[in-house]
């Protein structure tokens, strides 16, 4: 009887993993599908024998998925069926031992030896072994190639066949495949015990191999291409340098590759991701320096443009990477973090850490605590304080490895300086682990912020760009020269024909002095206002030629609808009137969205000029050619050196100018003040928590015994030993010491029952109230605090929940009451538009309809008494602590003084109200002055 050889065939399905309907059609056996399809016929020429088609059919579980993710080996049946039912048949007919139809083997095998014996070329009487059918059919299967398989499985096949010719090999003179006698023995070695009969004959078939292989295919990790073996590669290569680097080197200055410690990856992100090739002379002077391989905290000052930011991203870097802590960078406003957010979160993606916005209304308290990944903390001064306040509560500020502070100086800047100060204090108190480091201007008294940080400090005067300054009186320009008598020397005259109209217009020349840059080059114009910023790029854009309208006009095109689109389908009116001639102001009244579009479309040269407050100077990479200052005032206040230097510094662009300019406009009666702005030297940097009375001082001592850092006077008095009042003390306490004034604060947080004072075997402890706990833990003046409190208890009065009247009562702050003048008749008319459940909470808070008739009237009202007070701005205060205290004492309501005319700043600053709450625009005039008008009557 002539045998087919087996006909299996190896089809690559589908790479993905199959469902479990599909694994019970495949693996039912054919006979018993309904509706299926059967064994397809074979071909012709082929024979197969009989007893296959009588063969019990092999069932394979339903609930094992033998081939998991891989490729399936299938055609209409089970490939193992198939391999069973070929073994069984083969061992059927050798038991039958029906000779004369066997089919020769011998032609299945390699050529035989020479030594050969002829009679073992035709299968005899004895039962085929194990081996005869391992051989035969792993012939059939080889005449298909397995170039579609898994590895794993093409590794099984390599095993399989190398065995078989290790076997015919070492059988030498013998045959390839050893024959078994009736009775069991082999004619080619000795007779084997009885006892171990069964054990050989325990060996393993070809299915029950490809099942095991199939398996660990299951179990095993797919096959993955040649690009990404090697990608893997390359990274554990870098990652066991690196661990071989780590173990080299100290636990305190670890140093992962050439890059200042860090990977040359990261030198490749800077100029992939900011075009940064190569580090000034100072900054690699700045990174190397021994303080910074030591981690010791360290104060470095430079000129505005001169690459400080830099130099504390590569130091963040090496901590976030290297000794795998948290950061935190600290700025002083909310455009600046916005800009650093998105300038970091790309390094962030690519380096495996995360990049927090600590600004406005965002930002968690405390932050989330991530056991894989490091995070970096950008936050505004307040934001900063209150995340070091949550930390040290937790007791995680270890976890905090670097605190960079930009604009150090700001120190001495009123209250804001006075939260910074509390800041460092704090972490330097806490952790003796967390680096610090301040980048600063140049300041006279930098000796005494050496001292309170306990850091060294390192001072260059490096600009990219050379600057020249230069000053306007009336038609004259002047180059500032400390040398010369009065700072002044004179230039030249401006060459600007201005018509009689142009000249009451623009007397101060700005149009002459912008015309001069743009649009090859860039311009900046810092103004007093935001109000002025809209103003003057307004004026500018009316006398500029046609031409500017065809330069880059697609570009401008394009801007316009994408403000169209930010602004949900209006766009400002100035900037629809400016942005067609390449201009456009900047200041905190645009939206998120609008700055970054009008910061970016100046960054690509399709704005030319900016028109913009002072925020822009404080970092905001902005660079000009040309920079004009309007004005030598910054609101009521003429500038100080500091901010004229930041102004200034702006001027030139690095590695696209050669010279920048930057030109002052003065009148006749500043010309004094300016020769001491432009040659005075810089100004020094005093403590500023005895500010108004020491409302800083009660911050802190508040805070620290709310967060368990001191419980007496004893501890208050050493923590105050590392603050910058306590360096500077004989200047600043001349009246009272610094002892005295502690004890005071105490006493008036007693007062306020923000704190109480329980006697224990120690002494006194302080222990903060509830109260306490919310002021210190809301950032809320504490001027304001026992009056918030009793307002809001008030407010609950006038509670309407089918108005939105009293949301504007609560939001309104204390420090605005004296900004607003309202036109009582229009105020009358306004309040009579008012539903009644309005009017009614109106009177509840002591604004009654006979009051508001008799005001319009033109009759005097006599002030009304304690029980019409004031509505709280606790939204204000507890949602946006980024906002700066009220200025001091005489602001707090009571002090008798009337609405002042400045009201409409705050009128501007609530335009949008109605439009987000859904009240009337009618009404809206009415609700904004309503709630000023409430602290007047206090």
């Amino acid at each position: 009887m002539n045998v087919g050889r087996l006909d299996v065939k190896i089809k690559r399905v589908c790479s993905r993993k199959r469902s479990r309907d599909g694994l019970k059609t495949r693996l039912t056996p054919v006979p018993k599908r309904r509706g299926g399809v059967g064994t397809p016929p074979c071909p012709a020429g082929r024979r197969t024998s009989s007893i296959m088609a009588d063969t019990p059919a092999v069932y394979c579980s339903d609930s094992e998925d033998l081939f998991g993710d891989y490729d399936s080996i299938l055609e209409d049946s089970s490939v193992l069926a198939k391999l069973d039912d070929a073994e069984q048949d083969e061992r059927w007919r050798a038991a039958r031992g029906d000779a004369a139809d066997e089919r020769d083997f011998t032609a299945l095998r390699p050529p035989k030896g020479p030594d050969r014996r002829p009679g073992e070329d035709v299968l005899t009487d004895s039962i085929l072994t194990d081996s005869v059918l391992t051989d035969s059919i792993l012939d059939a299967l080889a005449d298909e190639p397995f170039e579609e398989l898994p590895a794993s499985q093409l590794q099984f096949q390599e095993e399989v066949e190398g065995k078989v010719k290790r076997s015919r090999l070492q059988a030498g003179d013998k045959t390839s495949t050893p024959f078994r006698s009736p009775r069991g023995t082999s004619e080619s070695g000795p007779e084997p015990n009885p006892e171990d009969e069964p054990k050989s004959r325990a060996r393993r078939s070809v299915a029950e191999q490809l099942k095991r292989t199939m398996l660990g295919n299951a179990a095993a990790t797919p096959a993955v291409s040649r690009t990404a073996v090697m990608k893997e590669a390359v990274v554990s290569e870098e990652i066991s340098v690196a661990m071989r680097a780590m173990e080299t080197v100290s636990a305190v200055t670890p140093d992962l590759g050439p890059f200042f410690g860090l990977p040359s990856r990261v030198k490749d992100l800077m100029y992939k991701l900011r075009g940064i090739n190569s580090l000034y002379d100072w900054q690699e002077t700045c990174l190397n320096l021994d303080c910074v391989q030591q981690r010791r905290n360290l104060i470095y000052s430079l000129p505005t443009s001169g690459g400080k930011t830099l130099v504390a991203e590569i130091l963040i870097l090496r901590e976030l990477l290297c000794r795998r802590k948290d950061c935190l960078f600290v700025l002083p406003y909310i455009s600046l973090v916005q800009e650093k957010v998105r300038g970091l979160a790309s390094f962030g993606l690519e380096l495996d850490f995360m990049v927090e916005e600590y600004a406005g209304s965002k930002g968690r308290f405390p932050p989330v605590k991530r056991s894989n990944k490091r995070s970096l903390y950008v936050a505004t001064i307040e934001k900063a304080h209150g995340l070091i306040n949550s930390l040290i509560e937790i007791g995680r500020l270890g976890d905090l490895g670097l605190l960079v502070v930009d604009e150090l100086h700001m120190l001495g800047d009123g209250s804001r300086g006075a939260v910074i100060e509390m800041t460092l204090a704090k972490v330097q108190y806490v952790s003796e682990t967390t680096q610090i480091i301040g980048m600063s201007a140049t300041l006279g008294n930098i000796k005494d912020l050496q001292t309170f940080l306990r850091a060294e400090n390192y001072t260059n005067d490096f600009r990219p760009v050379e600057l020249k300054e230069y000053v306007k009186l009336k038609d004259t320009i002047y180059e500032v020269n400390p040398k010369e008598e009065d700072c002044f020397r004179f230039s030249r005259l401006l060459n600007y024909k201005y018509s009689s109209a142009m000249q009451k217009i623009d007397p101060d020349h700005i149009i002459a002095l912008v015309t001069e840059v743009i649009p090859t080059h860039s311009c900046l114009v810092f103004c007093p206002t935001k109000k002025n910023c809209e103003n003057v790029a307004g004026m500018i854009c009316k006398y500029l030629k046609k031409d500017f309208l065809q330069h880059r006009e697609a570009e401008k095109a394009a801007l316009l609808r994408d403000l169209r689109d930010s602004g949900s389908g209006s766009v400002c009116p100035v900037l629809r009137r400016t942005v067609p001639f390449g201009l456009a102001y900047h200041h905190s009244g645009l939206t998120t969205e609008e700055r970054k579009l009008v910061e970016e479309a100046y960054s690509s040269g399709v704005l030319c000029l900016l028109a913009c407050t002072s925020t822009l100077a404080a970092g905001i990479n902005l660079p000009a050619r040309r920079v004009i200052l309007r004005s030598p005032y910054l609101a009521a206040d003429f500038l100080k050196r500091s901010q004229y230097k930041q102004m200034v510094g702006r001027a030139g662009r690095a590695g696209i100018d050669s010279v920048g300019e930057s030109i002052l406009i003065l009148q006749d009666k500043d010309r004094t003040l300016a020769q001491t702005l432009v040659s005075a030297p810089m100004e020094n940097c005093y403590s500023n928590l005895l500010l108004d009375d020491g409302k800083g001082l009660l911050s802190l001592i508040l805070s620290l015994i709310g967060l368990n850092m001191t419980s007496s006077l004893d501890q208050v008095q050493d923590f105050l030993r590392g603050t910058l009042l306590s360096v500077q003390q004989q200047q600043l306490c001349v009246r009272r010491s610094l002892q005295e004034a502690v004890h005071q604060s105490v006493e008036l947080l007693k007062e306020k029952q923000l704190v109480t004072a329980a006697d224990d075997c120690r002494g006194p402890t302080l222990r903060v109230t509830q109260l306490g706990r919310a002021t210190y833990k809301g950032s809320v003046d504490l001027t304001y605090s026992d009056l918030l409190y009793k307002d809001l208890s008030k407010g609950l009065e006038g509670l309407l929940l089918n108005s939105c009247l009293h949301l504007v009562y609560l939001v309104t702050p204390y420090d605005m009451i004296p900004q607003s003048q309202p036109d009582w008749m229009i105020y009358y008319r306004q309040f009579t538009l008012l539903s009644a459940a309005e009017q009614k909470m109106s009177a509840a808070v002591g604004v009654p309809e006979s009051f508001v008739a008799r005001k319009a009237a033109g009759q005097t009202v006599k002030k009304a008494g304690a029980g019409l007070k004031r509505g709280s701005c606790s939204d204000s205060v507890f949602c946006v602590p980024d906002c700066e205290p009220a200025s001091g004492p005489e602001d707090v309501p009571g002090s008798g003084s009337d609405l002042s005319a400045e009201g409409n700043q705050h009128l501007e600053r609530r335009r949008s109200f109605p439009a987000e709450s859904g009240l009337r625009s009618d009404a809206a005039q009415l609700l904004r002055s309503l709630l000023l008008l409430c602290a007047a009557l206090h």
